[in-house]
């Protein structure tokens, strides 16, 4: 693999949040990276943000849109020459209602984002690391402790989460042949928009309300860097980062 000041990184939902963390912790260490998202202005402001100027490349793409994933990598290539890293972020959720209020859309949107998404982005990443001189690459998918364990009135997004864990152990036994490694991030309440209810308090399992403690998103940035820089002999097949007090491990 090349020194991190040369690799080159894909991010993909990379104008917000975690994306946007593990896109300027990957820029600071020298990384050049592509990121994507669906609206260009928040990529825009994240690259000057970053200050890596002709390192950091804006690339507005839908994970959902078979041809824009394939465009993303092709942008990817033309400026940079491969892809070394792919960071698979992107994701969303359904609204908080109860299971039988779902409508068809809202279930199918979190699949088409969270598992179809994913996988058209792993599977171009193949593509691209299986043809490139030296061969090779890493690729980390945005699990979340919702792939271990539900909130309540998250059916779409929990099980497209168990979706992907069965899509990181497939796809890392595939990759094997060709160097590819990989492996998956699972996150639990990192300080982002998204999560930002839980100061105020979200609905846990038995019913009632609770505060939630939530842990710096720059650590989950610094998560992803550590699991990019390993050589290819070596891979985190799962890697947890959670707010230490968050309610995950017990009962109650």
């Amino acid at each position: 693999m090349p020194p991190s000041d040369s690799k080159v990184a894909i991010v993909t939902g990379a104008g917000t949040g975690i994306g946007r963390a593990a896109a300027l912790a990957l820029l600071q260490a020298g990384y050049r990276v592509a990121l994507a998202g669906r609206r260009a202005e928040p990529l825009q402001r994240v690259v000057a943000e970053s200050g890596a100027g002709e390192r950091a490349l804006a690339a507005p793409a839908d994970v959902t849109d078979e041809q824009s994933v394939a465009q993303l990598f092709r942008h990817c290539v033309e400026r940079f020459g491969r892809v070394d890293v792919l960071f698979n972020n992107a994701g969303s959720g359904a609204p908080a209602v109860p299971l039988e209020d779902l409508t068809l859309a809202q279930w199918q949107r979190v699949v088409d984002v969270n598992l179809t998404g994913m996988f058209l982005c792993l599977r171009e990443a193949f593509r691209v690391m299986k043809a490139q001189s030296p061969q090779g690459g890493r690729i980390i998918n945005n699990g979340s402790i919702s792939a271990h364990a539900p909130r309540p009135n998250s059916a779409p997004y929990t099980a497209t989460k168990h979706g992907v864990t069965g899509l990181t152990r497939a796809a890392s036994l595939d990759g094997r042949k060709y160097d590819i490694a990989v492996g998956q991030i699972d996150i639990g309440n990192a300080a982002t928009e998204m999560t930002a209810p839980m100061a105020a308090g979200i609905l846990q399992a038995s019913g009632h309300t609770a505060v939630e403690p939530r842990m710096d998103v720059g650590i989950v940035g610094q998560s992803v860097l550590y699991m990019a820089n390993l050589p290819l002999d070596a891979n985190v097949l799962f890697h947890t980062v959670m707010a230490t007090k968050m309610p995950f491990v017990g009962r109650g």
